[in-house]
């Protein structure tokens, strides 16, 4: 349930690159425009997101999950049919202060559920890449019907997560009038290790959020014109990171989430060059690869954070979740504003740096020792607390949910 729900809260993180296309075809917004809008669906998350971490780790707020999800659907609605730029900017901030809420505690919730398992963690992450790969495709059906007057039909999957939340907080109020489990002591924080990771996934985040921003533009230059083939590469690269994070759970519980990570960095650093460079529909092959290989990391990325930070989860999961990646969408005005100057190829360009520069930091993490689930909340949370301690492979060794 929490792995769709998080699809359906993910779409619109995905509808804003989306409709970019749609606000140049109609509104004649210009690249660094189009950025601007981007830009304030991030800015407002990297700042949010982290806060209402810390805030889940003081306290349990389930009905975040329900409430951040409409507001994120609300704004994605009412963008498409707002008279100005400024009010375009204002509701896609808004969708992103929704979805910045939603991550943190829906990470919470979800690594209890998981009980420390990387796998499952993978399939939670998983929910919200298909939320990305579906919106293009939700997006050109109903904007390409009728326009951005019918942005309002793009409010149904937020409503579709509410419902779906309801089962959820229903089992966690099952637990807190049941479960007497104390939590485990949290352990030492790696406080050191915690910020090289966050600036690997600030790297990885610019690739994402420049490709996904400009590469239906840029698809659609490379394919003659045809706005078919932009929504297409869109929709390859959202697809993509759903089939890499499944892969990366079931790689990491082998080889160790720091060393599974290195390697797709590694790969990515290709395949963005070959996104630059492929001639014709090879171009979508780089994409695929470029998107599998930001994603095997992702979720691992997240479950190391936790495990750096075990006594500061929410705060964690809200930076590597949320603050790390909106931090990507502050480069993209400047990508818009080079392809205005230049092209669209040689302002993409300098991505192929980032994935260069997270398999750097990688080299310098080590894997945890004892992954544990030990966050700490107050009264009204532990009732819903969770012990565990974990093998680097994921089986949980034991493990005790109240």
């Amino acid at each position: 349930m929490l792995a769709v729900g998080h699809a359906c809260v993910d779409v619109y993180q995905g509808a804003v690159a989306s409709l970019v296309p749609f606000f140049v075809a109609e509104r004649a917004y210009s690249y660094a425009a189009v950025s601007g809008i981007v830009l304030a669906a991030s800015l407002l998350s990297s700042v949010v997101q982290p806060l209402f971490g810390a805030l889940t780790d003081r306290w349990a707020m389930p009905w975040l999950l329900p409430v951040s999800t409409l507001l994120g659907g609300v704004g994605i609605a009412l963008a498409g049919v707002s008279g100005s730029y400024g009010l375009t900017l204002l509701f896609v901030a808004i969708s992103g202060i929704g979805v910045a809420a939603y991550h943190p505690e829906s990470a919470r919730i979800a690594r209890i559920a998981s009980q420390g398992s990387h796998s499952a963690m993978s399939w939670f992450s998983t929910g919200g890449n298909l939320g990305f790969a579906v919106a293009p495709l939700m997006v050109g059906a109903v904007v390409a019907t009728g326009g951005l007057r019918l942005t309002p039909v793009l409010v149904l999957p937020a409503l579709a997560a509410c419902v779906l939340c309801l089962p959820v907080l229903r089992e966690l109020g099952k637990r807190q009038v049941a479960g007497s489990a104390a939590v485990a002591p949290a352990g030492p924080d790696d406080t050191a290790s915690f910020v090289r990771l966050s600036l690997a996934v600030v790297c990885r985040s610019v690739v994402f959020v420049g490709l996904s921003t400009f590469i239906s533009l840029y698809a659609t230059q490379r394919m003659g014109g045809s706005t078919a083939a932009g929504t297409a590469a869109l929709f390859v690269l959202y697809l993509g990171g759903a089939v890499g994070s499944v892969l990366g759970g079931a790689l990491a519980g082998r080889w160790g989430r720091v060393a599974v990570s290195r390697w797709s960095y590694l790969i990515t650093i290709a395949a963005v060059a070959g996104v630059l460079v492929a001639p014709g529909p090879a171009l979508y092959v780089f994409v695929a690869m470029t998107s599998a290989g930001l994603y095997v990391p992702f979720s691992l990325q997240v479950t190391l954070g936790q495990d750096y930070l075990p006594s500061r989860i929410g705060t964690a999961s809200g930076i590597t979740l949320g603050l790390t990646v909106s931090i990507g969408g502050l480069a993209s005005p400047l990508v818009g504003s080079l392809a205005d100057a230049t092209s669209l190829r040689t302002a993409l360009a300098p991505l192929v740096v980032m994935p260069v520069l997270s398999w750097l930091l990688f080299r310098t993490l080590a894997e945890p020792n004892a992954p544990r689930l030990g966050a700490r909340h107050g009264p009204e949370s532990r009732a819903q607390g969770a012990a565990d301690t974990t093998p680097v492979n994921g089986s949980p060794t034991q493990v005790q949910v109240g």
